[in-house]
């Protein structure tokens, strides 16, 4: 039956199809997407971190001044130990510094209007606000105290920021995040190195207890917030008279006659308890301590009471590499060799 002309170029496509060399050769994705796989790559790298942000808890944080400058390992460490222990410090927009110290002073309320715009920035974003710093805790939290109970002041406040703040933003520091929303229990459990038997004294100072009736984290005569958090991590936390005391705060600026005498009777005191490492909440204590008098000032290192953040000692409790949490190696060595820890 004779073939008409479609039939027979079907039949010489076939044929051709049939008989041509195959090949293996992989084409790159850009032959066949063009820019595509860069944008692609983006789009994913923003899923995985909205991803991440799902499964983390996320705190909005303040970070203050002294974190971001002369407490960068502090500000690490947090930050690492979070992620490790399964939630985020976000940063808030618009931050400013808190001023450093709560104005006692009623007649004068330019002193306060900066703690009142950061919380109020804060109320827009979230109900609570996180912090380290034990002065940044203690301006946000009475400032957030007053606002609630000096109806008149915060109103001429508010009218002179221009912003409205009424009290409405929990403050919470790091340790209250811990033991308040993650459990010190749970803390125990995400422990990986823990450091046993190590004898470290908790140092309070007194921005993060007093007032009493105003901060309300712990007992202000007997605190244990930091001993618990130490005990699941392995540690054999030291009481010791002085860890309450106050270390001369800014006396050490403007008058550091008056500060060392302070700061010394700290660090003798903790010694004698026992204590190998100091640990502390408050970027001013850790200077004041590590350069007060002779208590602290051995001419080798060896001689020295190494004064260490908190976070420090969970990140390295928690598994994490020291790089990570900005501790050298002598820290390092001065914290695992009592501990036992190779």
């Amino acid at each position: 039956m004779p073939q008409g002309p479609r039939r027979q170029q079907n039949l010489r496509s076939t044929a051709n199809h049939q008989t041509a060399p195959r090949t293996n050769r992989a084409y790159s994705a850009t032959e066949f997407l063009g820019d595509t796989p860069t944008r692609l790559g983006e789009c994913l790298q923003k899923t995985e971190l909205l991803l991440r942000r799902r499964r983390l808890q996320s705190y909005l944080y303040f970070p203050g001044c002294t974190l971001r400058t002369m407490a960068k390992d502090f500000d690490a460490s947090a930050k690492a130990s979070a992620r490790a222990l399964g939630f985020e410090l976000r940063e808030m927009e618009g931050w400013l510094c808190c001023g450093a110290v709560y104005s006692n002073v009623n007649d004068n309320l330019m002193m306060k209007a900066g703690p009142n715009r950061i919380l109020s920035r804060a109320q827009q974003e979230g109900s609570t606000l996180t912090t380290l710093c034990a002065g940044c805790y203690n301006v946000l939290k009475r400032t957030t105290f007053h606002a609630t109970h000096t109806p008149a002041s915060q109103q001429a406040i508010n009218a002179f920021n221009e912003e409205t703040f009424t009290g409405g933003v929990e403050v919470l520091h790091y340790l209250e995040v811990l033991r308040d929303r993650i459990g010190f229990e749970a803390v125990g459990k995400a422990v990986k190195a823990p450091l046993k038997g190590l004898p470290v004294g908790a140092y309070y100072g007194c921005l993060l207890l007093r007032p009493p009736g105003e901060m309300k984290l712990d007992d202000p005569n007997r605190p244990s917030i930091m001993e618990d958090l130490f005990t699941q991590l392995g540690c054999t936390p030291i009481d010791y008279p002085a860890r309450t005391q106050c270390c001369g705060s800014y006396l050490s600026v403007s008058s550091s006659g008056y500060s060392e005498p302070l700061s010394r009777d700290i660090i003798q005191s903790a010694r004698n308890s026992g204590a190998k490492v100091l640990a502390v909440s408050c970027p001013l204590c850790k200077y004041n301590l590590e350069t007060g008098g002779d208590g602290n000032t051995a001419s080798s290192a060896e001689g020295r009471l190494p004064i260490v953040y908190f976070t420090q000692l969970l990140g390295l409790a928690l598994g994490l590499d020291p790089e990570q949490l900005q501790l050298d190696a002598h820290q390092v060595q001065r914290i695992r060799e009592p501990a036992g820890v190779a």
